[in-house]
């Protein structure tokens, strides 16, 4: 299915909405706002959010955009990694050991930083989804430390679910855009 902007893809939402789905569903849970579907988001983040991402990325490689290659690409293992964490965690395998859970979510808050800031040059759209997910990891990471608050896993929770929402205008955007041919929703380019 083709749409009305030309036979060659835009690859972007692909990758936006697996983060935006992935993203949305475990801040869910995070922000405790849905009790029980820590399951469904483990095996979501292994699927979506881990082998789409990555095919995103590796299609995002071969057209020679870099950004969207890395971010994409390293986001997919960082959802393959919470995934497996996360069913090791729901099994009792991980009883107790947060710890090692707020030390992945401090380095991915760096990486996120990094993409952050590279999405200055990028558009609105990345820098809103990727600013709001480092904050979102940020708050995460404290809340599970030894003398942290589960206050905080939830707040940052809430704020993942607002960076899923900046990821599912960028996917509208993009697809919109690319369909119509014409810049129906703003990206807000930040390119000089």
């Amino acid at each position: 299915m083709e749409g009305s902007g030309g036979s060659k893809a835009h690859l972007a939402p692909l990758g936006l909405a697996a983060l935006a789905v992935t993203t949305f569903v475990f801040s869910m849970v995070q922000s405790n706002l849905v009790g029980g579907g820590a399951d469904v988001a483990v095996e979501l983040a292994l699927l979506f959010g881990g082998l789409v991402l990555l095919l995103a990325g590796m299609w995002e490689y071969r057209a020679g955009n870099t950004y969207g290659a890395v971010a994409y690409s390293s986001l997919a293992a960082f959802w393959a990694v919470w995934s497996f964490l996360g069913s090791a965690q729901l099994s009792g395998a991980l009883a107790g050991n947060t710890s090692g859970l707020a030390l992945l979510f401090w380095v991915w808050a760096a990486f996120t930083a990094i993409l952050a800031i590279a999405g200055l040059r990028v558009s609105g759209a990345a820098l809103a989804f990727f600013g709001l997910l480092t904050v979102s990891l940020v708050l995460i990471a404290i809340g599970m430390t030894g003398s942290g608050s589960t206050d905080l896993v939830h707040i940052g929770g809430y704020v993942g679910i607002a960076a899923a929402v900046a990821a599912w205008y960028a996917v509208a955007a993009g697809i919109i855009n690319h369909t119509w041919g014409k810049d129906v929703l703003p990206i807000i380019p930040l390119q000089k």
